[in-house]
């Protein structure tokens, strides 16, 4: 079984405009959570590891993991990139995808594996965001079971979506993959917490 995670990302300087900070601060934040993730997954069961990217930065991030860049010469948005992304898989004959945002700083390996340990063929598998208002983890199996439906209430639409065509679908609460990164009290909550360390030290020396 080949699994491979796709990680779409938006220009580092580009994202994250709520939390209100310097665009310096932002993208140095934004690069830490990104590899945050790539950390994770590269240590989980996932094969290979996607990324879709005009942020020539994200890839020099990236290559310490096992990745693969696809170029955007062009941000059209999530569903956009997960199509790129999936033609590379098809090509290469992966068996199921699992997308997943750049700003899940608190997702761990065995967050990842647990996924993993549910996937069946066909299925689809949601891990909300915590407001329930997004995905933050959408794992396809076949990688080609259903499109995308992100930035459109997403969660909701993907199983709303794979119900209307019998695909098994299972939704799942797995709380450091739901807490991402979108406005100041999400930062205070990352900043408060104690399982990452290394991580609310890196946050800080940025925040100072």
């Amino acid at each position: 079984m080949q699994i491979a995670a796709i990680i779409p990302v938006k220009t580092f300087s580009k994202a994250k405009s709520r939390l209100g900070l310097h665009s310096e601060k932002t993208e140095q934040l934004c690069k830490i959570m990104f590899e945050e993730v790539l950390s994770a997954i590269s240590s989980s069961q996932v094969n290979k590891t996607v990324i879709i990217s005009r942020d020539e930065s994200a890839f020099e991030i990236a290559k310490k993991y096992n990745t693969v860049h696809i170029f955007e010469e062009k941000e059209n948005g999530v569903n956009a990139a997960v199509s790129m992304a999936e033609k590379y898989l098809l090509e290469n004959n992966f068996d199921a995808s699992i997308v997943f945002p750049q700003d899940i700083p608190m997702i761990r390996p065995q967050d990842i594996d647990e996924l993993i340990r549910f996937q069946k063929t066909p299925q689809l598998i949601v891990v909300p965001s915590r407001k329930f208002d997004g995905t933050n983890a959408l794992l396809r199996s076949p990688v080609n079971v259903m499109e995308t439906h992100y930035d459109e209430d997403s969660y909701k639409i993907h199983l709303t979506t794979a119900k209307s065509r019998n695909i098994p679908t299972t939704f799942a609460l797995i709380s450091r993959i739901m807490w991402d990164v979108d406005d100041q009290s999400d930062l205070e909550f990352i900043m408060s917490n104690i399982e990452k360390p290394l991580l609310v030290d890196k946050l800080r020396k940025i925040l100072e």
